[in-house]
């Protein structure tokens, strides 16, 4: 009797802790259009992006505060583009809403791609 699969919707939910929320809250709604849905408390801000089922959250908690932008192992997640010509339009939208291109180059011919770093320096991937 093996164990059995579990169904999911696939990765859903990322949880960061930020330094200011409501700097990473105008980033990531002035970037990627994401949209509240909800707080908990003065500290956490709950967001989505439009059309999709993520779920980013944006926590300022007191105590964890300093450790934000400290990814340990974790290196970086990312938003697939929907028109790979948007690529340079997305640079510029980062870095005018406060983050900062790291580096660009190609995976494979025909595919580009841009790392970017967040208000906190959370590295992004377009």
């Amino acid at each position: 009797a093996g164990s059995a699969m579990i169904d999911t919707e696939g990765i859903t939910h990322l949880h960061f802790i930020v330094r200011d929320i409501e700097r990473s809250l105008r980033f990531y709604q002035r970037v990627f259009g994401m949209q509240e849905l909800f707080r908990e408390g003065s500290t956490m801000v709950f967001l989505r992006t439009p059309g999709a089922n993520d779920t980013l959250t944006l926590n300022e908690d007191p105590i964890l505060r300093d450790s934000a932008g400290n990814n340990g192992g974790f290196q970086h997640f990312g938003f697939r583009l929907l028109d790979k010509a948007d690529l340079d339009r997305a640079v510029q939208e980062v870095e005018a809403a406060g983050g900062r291109l790291l580096r660009r180059g190609e995976h494979e011919p025909g595919h580009p791609y841009a790392y970017v770093a967040d208000p906190d320096g959370y590295t992004l991937e377009l």
